[in-house]
């Protein structure tokens, strides 16, 4: 199922872990990441290609969407997580500098289109590796961001 032109159901869904649920989101899920998709995810990786990119049309990776409450238990994730909301993904990034960009151009988005995000934060695993947490919720909105080391 197509949440948006460059993003499926299947990639915000996607998990390691084998539940007995499937991961499989509700209905209100599905539209809250169709809004990710569709209104934030496609300008993010439209404005990343055209300033950064020399090869035509990067992906821009999901590492983890949707979980359901038992997946988000198995990855650790919080009890009140964005995630088990369909209001937030984690989106891979090379390095960095990387994450540095992306989260420059999603406050772009936010500040030229006047839509708030929830959470915006570039994170760190004790490995060294860098994403983006992203969550944006259909109302009340906070607008709080940082950089978080895992």
């Amino acid at each position: 199922m197509k949440l948006s032109e460059h993003f499926t159901l299947g990639e915000v869904t996607k998990t390691n872990y084998v539940t007995k649920d499937g991961n499989f989101p509700s209905s209100e899920a599905i539209e809250n990441l169709t809004n990710l998709c569709e209104n934030w995810l496609e300008d993010l990786r439209y404005s990343y290609n055209t300033l950064y990119e020399r090869q035509p049309e990067s992906p821009l990776v999901i590492n983890s969407g949707y979980r359901s409450p038992e997946v988000n238990k198995l990855a650790g994730g919080a009890p009140t997580s964005n995630h088990l909301t369909g209001c937030a993904v984690d989106i891979h990034v090379t390095g960095f500098e990387q994450a540095i960009r992306y989260a420059s151009i999603l406050l772009d988005i936010s500040d030229g289109t006047q839509r708030d995000y929830d959470e915006l934060f570039i994170e760190k695993n004790k490995s060294g590796s860098h994403w983006i947490h992203f969550a944006v919720k259909p109302k009340d909105n906070r607008r709080k961001g940082g950089f978080i080391k895992v």
